[in-house]
């Protein structure tokens, strides 16, 4: 399969910058929520200015003012806290390529090498991600080995027909890494395609549109946008994130789907990230909507023996065991994408006789 990524695809055309105030958004994310330096200030700070860098929002200097004071400590931070260095390089290497005067993210590219801080990480993805920071920089060595395990994960479609929120997102950030957020075709195979789809009828079903975004927006890096249901649902989403004074009723809140829903919008060409920013410290907040998957599954389970895995025979009967409102979203995913069927085909999970489809197994 031949995808040709260009950038009009996966960026805005100037729409959505229109009515953003970026340095307002910098200000909050760098001034007005968390403590400087923390981890989750690390985490929050570090995916804005990713969205911002995928993007063509403009960012002038006064949304890069709020990190000077950081940018410039950067090498001494993360000698002193290496288990964060993966922040640590995405937050120099953005901030750089946004504007901001210095080369430190190549002296830390070259530190993170020399003291083999990958070699740390267990995880594939967490690899894949530090492979791609440094190779930003600096020449790389590309890890074939680790290149095929992240494609042997999403050629398996079938596991993506099951709630597994973490598999799920690691799907996408498996195609945001390959695809360098939209610099580079990902050359997607079909299945992987697939893969994707599945995962995003899910997060339909459950009205997750945090993890919704995330597969729209790697859907439309691998040069298939996903179904225009999918994408005006996100950008509810994004809408209905209210950004409000905070009153200390805890930390967390829904920077995330803010930030991906608004990311989602902004890739489309739709207004993001419009909303004014108060004075003060700040909450995201969000209320994220009742979905369809636990009464869907919970009939299906009821149902034991008779499952049957075509739709068409079995939508009368799931229908009727089903709230209105549950109803309702099982029919918009129904009808959003021609894959439906297959999907329900093997989330059905019917009930397969002794004997049948078993395989020898050689020990």
């Amino acid at each position: 399969m031949s995808n040709v990524v260009t950038l009009s695809s996966v960026r805005a055309r100037g729409i959505a910058a229109k009515h953003a105030d970026i340095a307002a958004i910098s200000r909050m994310f760098a001034q007005q929520r968390r403590r400087a330096g923390d981890v989750f200030w690390l985490k929050e700070n570090a995916e804005w200015l990713g969205v911002l860098a995928s993007s063509n929002m403009p960012a002038s200097s006064g949304a890069l003012m709020p990190y000077a004071s950081f940018y410039d400590q950067l090498e001494e931070t993360i000698r002193f806290f290496p288990q964060y260095y993966r922040f640590f390089l995405s937050l120099a290497l953005d901030l750089e390529d946004l504007g901001m005067p210095g080369e430190t993210g190549l002296r830390l590219s070259h530190w993170v090498s020399r003291m083999r801080l990958v070699d740390g990480e267990l995880s594939d993805l967490q690899r894949a991600e530090a492979e791609r920071l440094i190779a930003r920089r600096m020449p790389v060595t590309r890890d074939e080995t680790l290149h095929a395990r992240l494609r042997g994960f999403f050629l398996r479609s079938e596991n993506f027909v099951l709630p597994n929120k973490k598999a799920s997102y690691d799907l996408a950030h498996i195609v945001f890494y390959l695809s360098d957020y939209g610099q580079r075709d990902p050359a997607l195979p079909l299945a992987a395609i697939e893969s994707l789809t599945f995962a995003s009828i899910l997060a339909y079903l459950d009205q997750d549109m945090d993890l919704l975004a995330e597969l729209c927006a790697a859907l439309r890096l691998a040069g298939s946008p996903a179904p225009v249901l999918w994408e005006d649902a996100v950008r509810t989403a994004a809408n209905a994130c209210q950004i409000v004074p905070h009153h200390g009723e805890g930390a967390g809140d829904g920077y995330h789907i803010y930030l991906m829903a608004g990311w989602l919008s902004q890739m489309a060409g739709a207004p993001a990230f419009s909303q004014a920013v108060p004075q003060g410290p700040v909450s995201i907040r969000y209320a994220p909507p009742e979905g369809a998957l636990l009464g869907l599954s919970e009939a299906l389970f009821k149902m034991g023996d008779t499952r049957q895995s075509d739709w068409a025979r079995m939508r009368g009967r799931i229908m009727a065991s089903l709230a209105p409102s549950a109803q309702n979203i099982l029919a918009q995913a129904e009808a959003s994408c021609p894959q439906f069927d297959a999907f329900f085909a093997r989330f059905a999970r019917a009930p397969v006789k002794m004997g049948e489809g078993s395989a020898r197994v050689q020990l």
